[in-house]
Order: structure tokens, then sequence, then C-alpha cells
């Protein structure tokens, strides 16, 4: 992990999403070889200053593989003690999570911390469940006031959520012969330093993506298919037109990639990807 080239890093996780924490894992695997000598950490502190742990899985880890009290707080175990507790905090606020582990972590029991962490999250995933509790099967109800107040269904609690940024964006899938055209993404911003397909901001007409794309010096000739796609990231919506277009030039902005090195060399994100589906299918069409 440590040595392997980002582009074999990217082709290996393509398709996962959040492609940072792939990158964070290169940058742990490379700090644990140089400054642990290739021995993953057993203290608290030391796992959660490797690049992109975070106090969920830093807990997760020292007391399930180090026994250490720890709490591994994640929406499941937030769920089971704001209902215990009647804890109206909304679940979403840092501050939450953070008072909740400290609570939970003064009640750890010293020799079995692995036992407990886990056994709160099989409790939250089988049990405690969002929806449809089995609160009369649950080995907490006796001191759960959620319960015994018949307020289960009112925790845990959240703020309202923002609406999604919607950002219109016109794609091209640029054909020559039997290749395809790539691009790269700065590295800085969303899917930084990815693998995309040419596009640009807005949502322009079949003339106007035309001339965009002669502007692109690949000397457009035929568009071959209209598609339209939403992709819904964390905090943002693409509306993606995307025109494919066959062409007579391979200009020299782009990498030009075979379907079969799409498939084994290049990672592009689902965003992008998801609209070479409709290349060989004549089941698919262009429309949402």
């Amino acid at each position: 992990m440590a040595e392997a080239p980002e582009s074999q890093l990217f082709k290996l996780w393509e398709g996962l999403g959040y492609y940072n924490r792939a990158r964070n894992l290169q940058k742990a695997a490379r700090v644990i070889k140089t400054q642990y000598s290739g021995c993953f950490p057993n203290q608290y502190e030391d796992i959660r200053a490797l690049p992109g742990i975070g106090p969920y899985t830093a807990g997760a880890i020292v007391s399930i593989c180090f026994n250490q009290p720890y709490a591994a707080v994640d929406g499941n175990v937030l769920r089971i003690i704001t209902r215990m507790t009647e804890n109206d905090s909304p679940i979403d606020r840092m501050q939450t999570k953070t008072e909740i582990a400290a609570q939970l972590e003064r009640v750890y029991p010293k020799n079995d911390c692995g036992q407990f962490t886990q056994a709160l999250m099989e409790l939250g995933a089988t049990v405690c469940t969002p929806k449809s509790p089995k609160c009369t099967e649950c080995p907490a109800n006796d001191f759960c006031r959620a319960y015994t107040n018949g307020t289960v269904l009112q925790y845990p609690v959240k703020q309202p959520k923002k609406d999604k940024r919607l950002e219109e964006r016109t794609v091209f899938l640029l054909q020559c012969a039997d290749e395809y055209a790539l691009t790269k993404r700065t590295k800085d911003g969303l899917l930084s330093g990815l693998w995309q397909l040419p596009n640009v901001l807005g949502k322009i007409d079949v003339n106007q993506a035309l001339r965009t794309a002669d502007t692109f010096g690949v000397q457009p000739v035929e568009l071959y298919k209209q598609i339209n796609r939403v992709h819904i990231f964390t905090h943002i919506k693409w509306q993606m037109t995307c025109y494919h277009i066959l062409c007579t030039k391979k200009s020299s902005d782009f990498v030009w990639a075979t379907a079969q090195e799409l498939q084994t060399i290049y990672a592009l994100p689902t965003a992008f990807r998801m609209f070479f589906e409709f290349l060989n299918d004549p089941n698919k069409t262009g429309s949402n």
C-alpha cells in the first residue's frame, strides 16, 4: 500500500467514492512504514494521528484490537444512548458525539473493551434499529428511559437537513475511432486529481455542444446520443447532460483510452463512468 502508484490505488478503489479515503489510507501506510517500522501503533493518540483516522475509527481499533477503554461512536451507538438517556441533543453535532463518547468511556468494562464496543454496534444494528426497534427483546429495556416513557421513536434528534446545492454540467463523451477522451481534474476540490470526461459548467444545447467540441480540436462530425443523468455527492447534486460525439481527430489536450484501457488502467469516478453503460447497449436510453 505504501509503495503503490496512486493510479493503481485509484483503479482498485474505483466506484467506491470518497477518493480522499484512498489517499489517506496510503498516507497512513507510509507513516506506519517510516515511523513505526511497519508495525501498526497500539496507542489511541498515535492511531488518531494517522491520516484519515477519526475518533470513531481510532476508538474501534483501540478497543477491539488492543482492549483499551475508548468508545467508537457511530450512528448505531448514538441512537442507543440518546434513547436510553432521552438525550435530545442533535446527534449530527460533534459536541454531542464527544460528550456521549466521554460518558461511555467512564463505564467501559476494563477487560472486555472490544466486546463492549462490538455489543453496542450489534445492539444498534439488530435491535435498537431506527424505525422498528425490538424494544421488548432489548437487554437494556429495564433502564432505557425512552422505552419506559414511550418516546423511543422521538430519538435520535437531528438538525434540519440543508438542501444539496444543484449544479448543472455538460459532459462530453468524445469518441475517435475506438478511443475516448479523458482529462484530469485539478488537485483541489471535488474529485481532485481524478480522471474525468471533458465537461463544462452549465447546461448547453446540442449546437452549442458541437461548437464547444470543435474548440477542443477534435473535429466533431456527429452527435451519436444525448444522455441525461443526476449524480449526488454529500453536499452537491450534479444535473448532467452528456453528449456522445463522434470525432475524426484526437486532440493532444486529452488522453485517449480504449474501452479495454478504461476497464484496466484508468480510474473514473462513477459520476463519469456511468455514461459508458450506454455505448453498446441498445436498450439503454439517454433520458432520466
